[in-house]
C-alpha cells in the first residue's frame, strides 16, 4: 500500500490533506477476506483498491455492487467474473490484468536457460487461486513444445507446505522450482526460498519479491508500473469516472531479476546471455 499512496503523491494526493486510506491485510489467509471486505464497504471510502490476485476483488464485489473497485492486478479478470470483457468491464470493477500470452512461455525459457537439457520442472500452485488454472494451462503448453514434464505440488493452505513434499519432488527428478505466484505462495516466499535452496533447485517465479528474498530468477510484470497504473485508476474514479467504463489494462513492461547470490550458494552459473539481458542483477 506505501507504493499506492507514493504513487498517488505524484498525482497530487497527500494522506493526511487530500487522502485518506484504510489499510486491511489478510496475510495469506483466504478465510478472512469475505470479513475484511465487508468492513472496509460499512466504511463506505470513495474507492476500494483490491491488493493483488483474484480472491480479494472476488471479496469486494460480493461484498457491495455499487462502491468502486479497482484491482491491481488478477490473472484472468473475465474468466474470474469480475468483468464482461477487458475492453468494456461494466459493473462496478475495473482495473490490472496479469494476463500475456506469452508469459509462461518466456518464464520457462529463461529457466531451460539456466538448466539447459533438464526433462522434469517442479510446479508449486494453489489450485484453488482462480490465476493458476489459466497460468498452469499456459506453461503445460509451453513445456510440451520442448519435453519437459511437470511434477505439480498442490498447496492450499500453510500446513500444505512442508520441507518433505519438496523434498519428493527434488528426489522426483525435478531439477527445478516453478512457482505460480498468489498470495498464498508470496506470503511463504520466505519458506518457499530457504526450503529451494537447501535443495539446491533454482527458482522461477512472477513477483520480484522472490528474488530479493534469495530466489535464483524471477521475471514478470514491473512492480512501479503496476502501482502507477492502480493509481492512474482510481484518480480518475474520484473526478468521476465510472469503473465498468475503464478498460482493463494488461501488462506491457516486465522485469527480470537475477540474483546472483544465490546462484553461488546453490551451485548454478548463469549464463552470460541471461544476465545480459536481466533489468537488475542482485550480488
Amino acid at each position: 500500500m506505501t507504493l499506492l499512496t507514493r504513487q498517488m503523491g505524484e498525482l497530487g494526493y497527500t494522506e493526511g490533506a487530500n487522502l485518506s486510506v484504510l489499510y486491511r491485510s489478510a496475510e495469506g489467509d483466504p478465510a478472512r477476506l469475505a470479513a475484511l471486505a465487508v468492513e472496509l464497504v460499512q466504511a463506505k471510502p470513495d474507492v476500494l483498491v483490491a491488493g493483488w490476485g483474484t480472491l480479494a476483488p472476488k471479496a469486494l464485489k460480493a461484498a457491495t455492487d455499487s462502491l468502486p473497485i479497482v484491482f491491481s492486478t488478477v490473472g484472468d479478470p473475465v474468466g474470474a467474473g469480475l468483468v464482461q470483457s477487458l475492453a468494456r468491464p461494466g459493473g462496478n470493477l475495473t482495473g490490472l490484468s496479469g494476463q500475456s500470452t506469452d508469459f509462461k512461455s518466456k518464464q520457462l525459457q529463461l529457466l531451460m536457460m539456466i538448466v539447459p537439457g533438464q526433462k522434469r520442472v517442479g510446479v508449486l500452485m494453489n489450485p484453488d487461486t482462480p490465476y493458476t488454472a489459466l497460468a498452469l494451462k499456459e506453461l503445460k503448453a509451453a513445456a510440451d513444445q520442448i519435453g519437459v514434464r511437470l511434477d505439480i505440488l498442490e498447496m492450499r493452505k500453510r500446513e500444505d507446505l512442508t520441507a518433505v513434499h519438496l523434498e519428493a519432488l527434488a528426489a522426483a527428478g525435478a531439477a527445478s522450482l516453478f512457482i505460480l505466484e498468489d498470495p498464498l505462495t508470496a506470503a511463504l516466499k520466505g519458506t518457499i526460498v530457504a526450503e529451494a535452496t537447501r535443495l539446491r533447485l533454482p527458482m522461477m517465479t512472477g513477483l520480484n519479491d522472490f528474488a530479493y528474498a534469495g530466489a535464483l530468477m524471477t521475471y514478470g510484470p514491473t512492480l512501479s508500473r503496476r502501482y502507477q497504473q492502480t493509481a492512474r485508476y482510481v484518480d480518475r474514479i474520484l473526478k468521476g469516472a465510472k469503473p465498468g467504463d475503464l478498460p482493463v489494462e494488461q501488462p506491457t513492461s516486465f522485469q527480470l531479476v537475477v540474483n546472483q547470490k544465490s546462484a553461488k550458494a546453490i551451485g548454478v552459473v548463469v549464463p552470460q546471455s541471461v544476465l545480459a539481458i536481466a533489468d537488475e542483477i542482485i550480488e
